[in-house]
């Protein structure tokens, strides 16, 4: 039987913190499916597509990840994916309080659904896509929070490039 699990996220952009939390989480898992969310009302800085080709450039590398989008409930994608386990990252407590609640709600909505927590390393731990887009407002460097691969879609002065 396949482990295979789903691993849910906006990623505007993908970080290097989601990018530690999939390269565990294939250690794990068999398959690990990086769902990239519409998320139209987050009002994404980058487009879906966009986002879905940083992140196949940025797990390349990975045998056993694939990419995919969604926008339908995220327990009706995982069981269309074939799997009952969501994958959520948890940088600090103030993240598990909020996991929780969607794990509550998920649960709810399917019983057979199981979330599971992984922590990004300790390097990892402050970074987020909030504030990658909150340093790249400012003209600020990120090119130690973001993949390299991903480098391409920032000009120079970390802007969003239109390749």
């Amino acid at each position: 039987m396949t482990k295979k699990a789903l691993y849910p996220g906006t990623f505007d952009p993908v970080t290097n913190g989601h990018l530690d939390i999939i390269t565990r989480a294939g250690k794990i898992y068999d398959d690990v499916i990086v769902a990239i969310a519409e998320s139209t009302n987050k009002k994404p800085m980058f487009a879906l597509e966009r986002r879905k080709k940083m992140l196949t450039l940025a797990t390349a590398h990975l045998d056993n990840v694939h990419i995919e989008t969604f926008d339908t409930l995220l327990v009706d994608f995982a069981k269309e994916m074939g799997t009952n386990i969501i994958l959520r990252g948890l940088r600090a407590v103030s993240d598990f309080e909020y996991e929780l609640q969607l794990s509550y709600a998920n649960a709810s909505l399917d019983n057979n659904i199981e979330t599971m927590f992984l922590m990004p390393s300790l390097q990892n731990a402050f970074i987020s896509s909030s504030v990658v887009r909150a340093i790249m407002s400012h003209n600020g460097p990120v090119t130690h929070l973001v993949p390299k691969e991903i480098l391409p879609f920032l000009d120079k002065d970390n802007h969003v490039c239109t390749i």
